[in-house]
């Protein structure tokens, strides 16, 4: 068959709805469960179990343990007008989308939690995922459907080690939406880089022999205040990020290793590269002022993530329909952001990464939650941020839908990524005028 229809069908997308509110009981317990159980990155067992035996429940075929990462996954549907399509020698004919569940958690001390609302992130992907299958079948539609379990996003990104074992090869599209305190479909996500700085020097008694010791601790010390001062000197829109993770054993002896991790961001890859550089050479410029030597370690290197004109704009159509009051687009532009590796996927195939609001179901902005914040975990479990991300999963079953069976859209789609992300991008592409005015809002995207 041809497919010539769109999710805009009344029975389509009636279909998407009423499949995901009947799960509504079932997702929300898989929510609270993760919730419950936070888990760090790649330590996601119990998140990887509960979540692949509920998909597989619904009939979708799930490879645990996917790309060679323990608690990574793939579920695929294929529908049975696509699998007729195939028999026949016409692969090329049946389209494939994807979506994204993420479910690790971040450390606070001792402590683990769901700071970023990753539990919900689960569960939308979920939904998506079987929102699409339901009116596939019902409707005998043409279409390929993968929901992809991807660890680590707060930490070193699971989603680049699945991009380098071809995990995203042969989409057409690839979505997914993050918990937030404001609904924004076109939000400026930074890039991110990542290192682990280490200083060596020489142990001796700080009070009888000090001059014997080379202090790896002031080193340490000279690097952060180092990066206090870069950060006078940089765009506005770019940041440094930086924490000392060990200054020493004991007040009497000369520290003879000191260590910390750091972060920068920007929105374009002139600044990130004039960001990169200037932490480079204040790294390095500490062990030479103090006598050390010093091992640098890369952890990540996230991308910004570009946003496809015609998903953002079909997603934000779909919700607004149910209910999401989306501010002006020149103010969502503006909202201050975080990374993730969600960019990455999307300088490999089409894909958006909108947030929505856990806050409230009327664009209600409440600046007192913020991601990464105790009070963020307390959001992520209550009734009303789980109605928010099933309106979200809705939104975004609709609009994979549509990459599916909407003849032509998948091909603008596919055009509009290909102008935004030419091959041999760095992906670092600028973003720089859309935020300016950043300062203005105090809610923002929430991610890495």
């Amino acid at each position: 068959m041809t497919n010539t229809v769109s999710a805009r069908d009344p029975k389509i997308a009636n279909d998407v709805k009423q499949a995901i509110d009947s799960e509504t009981a079932s997702l929300r317990e898989v929510s609270l469960q993760i919730h419950s159980n936070p888990e760090l990155g790649y330590e996601e067992v119990f998140a990887h179990k509960i979540l692949t035996d509920y998909i597989e429940e619904r009939g979708f075929t799930v490879t645990r343990h996917a790309y060679d990462l323990k608690t990574a996954f793939v579920a695929e549907y294929v529908s049975p007008a696509a699998k007729a399509l195939i028999a026949d020698g016409h692969e090329d004919k049946v389209r494939t989308v994807g979506f994204i569940s993420e479910y690790d958690a971040l450390p606070f001390g001792d402590a683990k939690g769901h700071a970023c609302g990753h539990n919900l992130i689960a569960i939308v992907g979920l939904a998506s995922a079987l929102g699409a299958k339901v009116a596939l079948e019902k409707n005998n539609l043409v279409g390929r459907i993968k929901l992809f379990g991807t660890p680590a996003e707060e930490t070193t990104g699971g989603k680049i080690d699945m991009i380098n074992k071809g995990a995203f090869d042969g989409l057409d599209a690839c979505m997914m939406s993050h918990p937030a305190p404001a609904d924004v479909v076109y939000c400026t996500i930074l890039s991110v880089g990542g290192m682990t700085v280490e200083y060596f020097g020489k142990a001796s008694h700080a009070s009888a022999s000090p001059w014997e010791g080379v202090n790896a601790l002031d080193a340490m010390v000279h690097a952060y205040n180092g990066l206090a001062l870069v950060r006078q000197q940089t765009a506005p829109t770019s940041r440094i990020h930086c924490v000392i993770t060990n200054g020493g054993a004991a007040a009497n002896i000369i520290p003879d290793y000191a260590s910390g991790k750091i972060m920068y961001r920007a929105t374009s890859a002139d600044d990130h590269t004039k960001v990169h550089d200037a932490v480079m050479k204040v790294v390095n410029a500490a062990a030479e002022a103090t006598g050390c030597t010093v091992k640098i370690t890369k952890e990540m290197e996230y991308q910004p993530v570009p946003i496809n004109e015609h998903l953002a704009s079909r997603y934000a159509s779909y919700t607004t329909d149910l209910g999401v009051k989306y501010l002006p687009r020149a103010v969502q532009e503006s909202l201050p952001s975080g990374s993730t590796d969600m960019g990455n996927v999307a300088h490999v195939v089409p894909g958006i990464h909108p947030v929505y609001n856990i806050v409230g179901l009327n664009g209600e902005i409440d600046r007192s939650i913020s991601n990464h914040s105790f009070g963020f975990v307390a959001q992520a479990k209550v009734e009303v941020a789980h109605e928010a991300s099933l309106r979200s999963a809705k939104g975004l079953a609709l609009t994979g839908l549509d990459v599916l069976i909407e003849e032509g859209f998948a091909a603008a789609i596919k055009d509009s990524f290909e102008q935004q992300v030419p091959k041999g991008s760095s992906g670092l592409s600028s973003l720089e005028q859309k935020f300016k005015s950043m300062a203005g809002i105090g809610a923002g995207c929430g991610c890495h």
